[in-house]
């Protein structure tokens, strides 16, 4: 079996590599571009180098000529398409990039996986959350037939990758399944995110690097949390237990709390958590925001059997751990 990971250097196509290697026994190719960063995956690197079951190729989701060579350079048998602008703040200020990225991204990968006319992959096209956007309380939990109310170009561009991925399946009859994951995090999140800036900055103030002051956006939106580990563990299962070509499904956590609770809980685990102080900053607040995040995972659940195993508690002291040892190298590091 090969498997070809987009976006492998990124959080969840790092995590999904690990887990692929040590879980089964397929090569996995990961496609990223030449100038993409490999902090994530610098754990792999000697073994890609050995060519032990990891392969890495170039490819762009901008350029479809090098989405063609990535396809005819790892003919895969299953697909599992991340790659993405995939920060929703980001995407306030470039967002003409991020529907390029993720919408004409996805119809490019697509299409050069159908114009290959040797495979017949199962694909994972990943969505997000986040098209349902603005979503009124009498609706929770998030089923996959709610209604969409996207609150940022991101939330937009993931829509259209939905769509598209659906399309794909229903007109030209390939092997294309759709999640909507929430919000999950852990170890290697970028640190654009809520959670990952403030385990970040509290590693810093745990250093004298910054004054205790941990710098906030918008605090009250609610949030169900899961572990990107078991994010990939569910996409694992997404591709492997009867893939059902058109089928969308949610995926997420068990254990809900607003971002502040999140971050009162990150304030805890800290070694000056009586010095720390929070201040909001305007520029951190987005313009509209996606404010009740829970789901209702039954469909995926019931189809998979997967069931979220790693706590919230577990997973926030591995992130604030993660962050820890990179301020420790001594490099210096943004607060954003």
């Amino acid at each position: 079996m090969r498997a070809l990971i987009t976006g492998i250097t990124g959080m969840v196509g790092s995590h999904l590599a690990d887990f692929l290697l040590e879980n089964t026994d397929w090569d996995i190719y990961g496609m990223c571009r030449w100038r993409s960063p490999l902090d994530n995956v610098e754990h792999l690197l000697d073994r890609a180098n050995r060519k032990d079951r990891l392969y890495f190729i170039s490819g762009d989701l901008c350029d479809m000529i090098s989405l063609q060579n990535a396809i005819d350079g790892s003919r895969p048998d299953v697909v599992f398409h991340l790659a993405a602008q995939s920060y929703p703040t980001t995407s306030f200020t470039s967002p003409i990039q991020t529907l390029d990225t993720n919408i004409l991204g996805t119809e490019r990968l697509l299409e050069a996986l159908r114009r290959c006319k040797e495979i017949d992959p199962v694909i994972h096209v990943c969505s997000s959350s986040e098209v349902f956007g603005r979503v009124p309380k009498e609706k929770l939990p998030i089923n996959e037939e709610c209604s969409l109310h996207p609150a940022s170009p991101y939330a937009i561009s993931k829509i259209g990758t939905d769509m598209v991925g659906r399309f794909h399946a229903e007109a030209y009859g390939q092997k294309v399944v759709v999640t909507r994951m929430f919000t999950h995090t852990g170890p290697r999140r970028g640190d654009i995110f809520a959670e990952s800036t403030f385990a970040k900055q509290i590693a810093m103030i745990e250093r004298d690097m910054i004054p205790p002051v941990v710098r906030t956006g918008n605090l009250n939106s609610l949030r169900t949390w899961s572990d990107v580990r078991d994010a990939v563990r569910a996409y694992y299962l997404l591709v492997t237990v009867n893939p059902v070509p058109g089928e969308y499904y949610n995926i997420g956590g068990t254990f809900s709390c607003t971002v502040g609770e999140m971050l009162d809980y990150l304030i805890s685990a800290s070694t000056h958590k009586d010095k720390i102080k929070v201040e909001t900053e305007q520029a951190r607040l987005r313009p509209l925001d996606a404010d009740l995040q829970v789901p209702d995972t039954a469909k995926f659940k019931k189809h998979t059997g997967w069931e979220p195993e790693i706590t919230f508690e577990k997973t926030m002291h591995d992130l604030l751990n993660y962050w820890r040892k990179r301020v420790k190298t001594g490099k210096v590091f943004l607060t954003r």
